[in-house]
C-alpha cells in the first residue's frame, strides 16, 4: 500500500463502531427520505443501497422537490438454496414494502427495489422472520457465496453445497450492528471484535464461488475466491483453489481492467477454511485502501504476484498447496428444464427474463411461483445466470408441477430462443445510480432483433452467451460472454466479442461508444461467417478468435489492447 491518504470510505468504517454509524438516526428523520450521506456506504454492509428514480429525476429538480428516493435490498441465500417458506416470505414482502416484484441477482441472491425509508426496518425484519437475513449482501466483505446448480444433482453437489454454506457461516461479519438497529436487538456499550475482518472489513468488495466441473455456470474465473470441487472415483477429495478475478473496471482508465483468476493450486477439504480465511486476511492487510478502483485482490495478486501471494497464503492457514488437479469446463449457462438426480428427486430449471420475477400478460410468472410454493416440499435454487431451480420434486409431484408451469405460461418451452436463453442484463436504469445507459429494459428488445438474423443463416438453436450492463462495473460479468455489452451513455455501449463460451477467456473490444445501429451491423456479418465457416461443435467467441477477427484476451493487463486483427 502507497503512503496516499486512505479514502473517505474508509474513514467511515474506522468510524461506524463496527458498521452502526447513525443508521438509527438516519431511519428516524423525517425530513427527507434519503439517509446522511456516511451511512449511505455502511448501509451497504447491511445489505441496502439508496437508490432514487431516475425517470423522475429532471422533472423532481424542476419542481424544486428533492430525488425519489427508495432503497434496494439484498437478501444473502447461502449457497442459492431456499425454502417455499422463504420464496412465499419474500414474495409477501415484495408486495407489501417493495415495488411488487423480485429480482434474482447473477450471486444467487434476492433483490427488492423500491423500497421507501419508512419501510426499510419492516421489511429488513419481514425477510429475517424467515431465517435470511441481508446482511454482507453488498459492502466491503465477503458476499454470498455462490454454489452450482445441477446439471444433475449428485452427493457431490450436496456436499459443495455444504461447503458453501459452511464458509459464508464462517465468513460473515461478527458485529452485532444488524441486529440492534433492524432487530430491536441488545444495544451493545463496546462494539464486539472482528476476527477475521478487523475495525475497517476488507479494503473492497469480495466474491466467492464453488463449482463443479464441467459446468461453470458460477464463472468461477470471475470470482475473488473461488474453489473447483475436484472428484475422484466419486468422492471429493478436495479443491482447486482460485483467487484474483473480478469484473470491474472505469471507462477511460487503462489501469482498470477485468481479470481472471489463478489457480493457486490443490488443497484436501478439510482445509478449506484455514485456507479461505487466509486469503481473505491477506487481502485485508495488503489490500489498496487509498484507491478504490484499484482496492480489489485481483489488484493486489498482479501487483506483487501469484508466488508472493500464494506463499502469504500458506504461512497464514499452515496449508501447503499441492499441484492442481486437471478439470475442464463446457459452459458456463444453465442447464434448463427437468433433470433428475442420483437419488431419484426431480429439478426443473425455469428461464426468468434478466431474473426479474413479475407477471407480464400470460406470463404470470410471480403468481405461477407463488402457487407452486404454496404446494412445494422440496427446496428453490436460485441460479448464477438469473434462473430458478425447483428442486426435489417426487416422481409424484412432478406431474402437479409441470401444470402450474403451464397454466401460468411460464413453461421454457414456450419463453425463449438459445440465445435468449444465453442473456443476461443488470438492472441498470432508472434505479442504479451508477448506470450510464439501458441494460434489463433494453437487452430483451435486442435479442429478438440478434434472434432473427441467427435464425436466417440457420443459427437459430446456437447457444451464445450474450450479457449487457449499464456500466462498466460488470455485474453480469459481460467481459466474459461472447457478446458483451457494456453501457457509455444513453443509447451507446462498448462492443466486446471472442470470450470463451466457458467463461475462460476475456472479450476483445471491438466496438467503442457504438448505437444500437452500429452493434447490430457489426455483428450480422459475423453471424454468416460463422454460419458459413464454423468447424463442427465450435462456439462463436472460439470461432472468432480462431479466424483472427479478435484477438485472444487471457490476462486482464492485456485488455486494453487494441481490438481487431
Amino acid at each position: 500500500m502507497s503512503d496516499t491518504a486512505l479514502t473517505d470510505v474508509e474513514r467511515i468504517k474506522a468510524e461506524s463502531r463496527h458498521l452502526r454509524g447513525t443508521l438509527t438516526e438516519s431511519l428516524e428523520d423525517p425530513v427527507t427520505g434519503a439517509i446522511a450521506a456516511d451511512d449511505t456506504q455502511l448501509s451497504k454492509f447491511h445489505g441496502i443501497y439508496q437508490q432514487d428514480d431516475r425517470d423522475e429525476r429532471s422533472e423532481r429538480k424542476r419542481a424544486r422537490l428533492e430525488p425519489a428516493y427508495s432503497f434496494m435490498i439484498r437478501a444473502r441465500v447461502p449457497a442459492g438454496v431456499c425454502t417455499p417458506e422463504q420464496w412465499l416470505n419474500m414474495d409477501r414482502v415484495a408486495n407489501r414494502f417493495a415495488n411488487g416484484t423480485i429480482r434474482l441477482t447473477t450471486r444467487q441472491a434476492f433483490q427488492l427495489h423500491g423500497v421507501i425509508k419508512r419501510h426499510l426496518k419492516a421489511s429488513i425484519a419481514g425477510i429475517n422472520a424467515a431465517m435470511m437475513d441481508t446482511i454482507a449482501a453488498c459492502g466491503d466483505v465477503n458476499r454470498n457465496v455462490m454454489a452450482p446448480v445441477l446439471p444433475a444433482l449428485s452427493r457431490v453437489h450436496r456436499e459443495v453445497q455444504a461447503d458453501a454454506e459452511r464458509l459464508s457461516d464462517h465468513l460473515t461479519p461478527a458485529t452485532r450492528a444488524y441486529h440492534e438497529i433492524w432487530l430491536d436487538g441488545e444495544k451493545l456499550d463496546t462494539p464486539e471484535p472482528e476476527p477475521i475482518y478487523g475495525d475497517t472489513y476488507l479494503p473492497r468488495k469480495f466474491k466467492t464461488a464453488f463449482v463443479v466441473p464441467p459446468q461453470n455456470d458460477v464463472d468461477i474465473y470471475a470470482q475473488d475466491m473461488g474453489f473447483v470441487a475436484i472428484v475422484e472415483d466419486g468422492v471429493l477429495s478436495g479443491y482447486n483453489v482460485t483467487a484474483g478475478g473480478g469484473m470491474g473496471m472505469a471507462h477511460g482508465e487503462i489501469a482498470t481492467y477485468p481479470r481472471l483468476a489463478d489457480v493457486l493450486g490443490f488443497v484436501p477439504r478439510d482445509a478449506l477454511l484455514p485456507v479461505a480465511e487466509a486469503i481473505v486476511t491477506t487481502q485485508r492487510d495488503h489490500g489498496d485502501r487509498t484507491n478504490r478502483k484499484h482496492a480489489r485482490l485481483k489488484y493486489t495478486i498482479e501487483d506483487r504476484g501469484l508466488p508472493w501471494f500464494r506463499q502469504e497464503v500458506e504461512a497464514r492457514s499452515g496449508v501447503a498447496f499441492s499441484e492442481p488437479a486437471a478439470f475442464s469446463f463446457a459452459g458456463n449457462g444453465d442447464v434448463y428444464g427437468w433433470q433428475r438426480d442420483d437419488a431419484g428427486d426431480w429439478h426443473y430449471i425455469l428461464y426468468i427474463e434478466n431474473g426479474r420475477v413479475v407477471d407480464l400478460g400470460e406470463r404470470q410468472l410471480m403468481t405461477g411461483l407463488r402457487r407452486i410454493a404454496e404446494v412445494h416440499t422440496g427446496e428453490f435454487r436460485l441460479t448464477p445466470n438469473q434462473n430458478l431451480a425447483i428442486s426435489n420434486v417426487s416422481d409424484a409431484d412432478k406431474a402437479s408441477v409441470q401444470a402450474l408451469l403451464d397454466d401460468h405460461g411460464i413453461d421454457n418451452d414456450t419463453q425463449a430462443s438459445a440465445l435468449r436463453l444465453n442473456a443476461m442484463a443488470c438492472v441498470a436504469l432508472p434505479t442504479c445510480g451508477l448506470a450510464m445507459a439501458e441494460s434489463e429494459r433494453y437487452l430483451p428488445d435486442l435479442v429478438t432483433q440478434l434472434e432473427a438474423e441467427l435464425e436466417a443463416v440457420g443459427l437459430g438453436d446456437e447457444a451464445i452467451t450474450i450479457r449487457m450492463t449499464g456500466c462498466p462495473n460488470g455485474c453480469a460479468r459481460p467481459y466474459i460472454a461472447e457478446i458483451g455489452l457494456v453501457g457509455k451513455a444513453p443509447g451507446r455501449y462498448n462492443l466486446y466479442l471472442g470470450a470463451g463460451f466457458a467463461g475462460d477467456r476475456l472479450g476483445a473490444a471491438v466496438l467503442d461508444n457504438a448505437d444500437e445501429a452500429e452493434i447490430v451491423a457489426t455483428l450480422v456479418p459475423l453471424f454468416r461467417r460463422f454460419a458459413d465457416e464454423r468447424e463442427p461443435g465450435e462456439h462463436f467467441g472460439d470461432y472468432l478468435v480462431r479466424v483472427g477477427i479478435v484477438r485472444e484476451v487471457s490476462a486482464g493487463r492485456e485488455f486494453h489492447q487494441g481490438a481487431a486483427a
